[in-house]
């Protein structure tokens, strides 16, 4: 029988713990929709007449 070489064991590195990079989530602008309707409302006030 041949004589098993024997293999050079190599040390296993220990893994270290990579932390994960959180990714910036890029807020979305919202486009502002000027209303008509709510300046509108502010001028009808009812003024009651005073006797």
């Amino acid at each position: 029988m041949r004589k098993k070489k024997k293999k050079n064991k190599k040390k296993k590195k220990k893994k270290k713990n990579k932390k994960k990079k959180k990714k910036k989530k890029k807020k979305r602008r919202r486009r502002k929709r000027r209303t008509r309707t709510r300046r509108k409302r502010r001028r009808r006030r009812i003024t009651y007449t005073v006797n």
